[in-house]
């Protein structure tokens, strides 16, 4: 059976439903990912790498990832720290807006409990995933022993997948995003970058100079997300476009690129080739931008992926 894990953070999320009315549930782009992999294609492995606290919300968000059927073997607990926040708010245009309270929380602190056992059985997966807001959560005194560990993991025959989605706040300033991002690149096997992400950091105006700087990296599969139409792929060979068809009815863009990078992973993870992976991800895509919240009701998601699956 194929295995994944993703590493990162998984957020206490918080959503104005009305005047003075707050809902509460659980998200972070690597979960995010990590789930909808594992609702498109229940028969691989999909695990999370995250530390937590032991306060009651915590002990709920580990009952949510064993409900959406998330491996946790690598999901620590931390004795002082708390998981991290944030309030998510949506204009009438689907775009979202955040405030985030992640000062304390315990996800900076994966790094200390990934000891030479920890490795050891994470050499056994297929793929290890991280992300840059991965790398901005994480504490800059452990990010040197993290490249050490994803070294190890890589030299073991693992293929190591980054998503460089830059979020401004959560670095210093762009040098260290920069020297941090440099680093992710030089271990991709596979990326999936978006063209506004690497836009401020590199100045890349458009996809051909997005695969080329990836090509330049030596990364052998690139897959750029530029904008609701338009996915381009490099394939160690050639670069193929491919015409995504617009949702109409956007009601929430929260976590479509996590959705279309789960669904991807899983496809090419089950043996199918890119172009095949793009449909499966932008469907994934799709079906998510037309509900509230990162994490879509799993049975209407379910039952709306089979059908787009059905039409392809």
């Amino acid at each position: 059976m194929k295995k994944i894990h993703f590493l990162g953070e998984c957020m206490v999320e918080l959503r104005s439903t009305q005047p003075n009315t707050m809902q509460q549930s659980f998200a972070g782009d690597v979960y995010n990912s990590s789930v909808y992999l594992k609702r498109c294609f229940p028969d691989i492995q999909s695990g999370l790498i995250t530390s937590i606290g032991e306060d009651s919300l915590s002990t709920k968000m580990l009952g949510v990832f064993s409900n959406e059927k998330i491996i946790t073997d690598f999901v620590f607990r931390h004795p002082t720290k708390v998981a991290g926040m944030y309030l998510i708010e949506t204009d009438e245009f689907g775009e979202r807006s955040f405030i985030y309270w992640r000062s304390d929380a315990a996800a900076r602190k994966v790094v200390e409990f990934l000891d030479d056992d920890v490795l050891e059985q994470l050499a056994e997966s297929d793929m290890f995933f991280v992300s840059g807001i991965s790398l901005a959560v994480l504490e800059p005194t452990t990010r040197s022993s993290f490249w050490d560990k994803v070294s190890f993991l890589k030299n073991r025959g693992v293929k190591i997948v980054f998503d460089p989605n830059y979020r401004p706040r959560l670095w210093v300033n762009e040098d260290e995003a920069r020297e941090q991002f440099d680093q992710a690149f030089a271990f991709a096997d596979i990326t999936l970058p978006g063209v506004e992400d690497l836009s401020d950091l590199y100045q890349i105006q458009n996809s051909q100079e997005l695969v080329e700087f990836c090509k330049a990296k030596n990364i052998s599969e690139v897959v750029v997300k530029d904008g609701p139409a338009s996915v381009v792929s490099y394939d160690g060979q050639q670069t193929t476009s491919h015409q995504i068809t617009p949702v109409e009815h956007v009601v929430d863009t929260t976590s479509a690129g996590d959705a279309f990078n789960g669904a991807y992973l899983g496809a090419r993870l089950s043996g199918y080739d890119i172009e095949k992976a793009v449909r499966y991800a932008a469907l994934a895509a799709g079906i998510v931008i037309q509900h509230r919240g990162a994490i879509a009701p799993k049975m209407a998601f379910d039952t709306a992926f089979k059908h787009g699956v059905d039409a392809l």
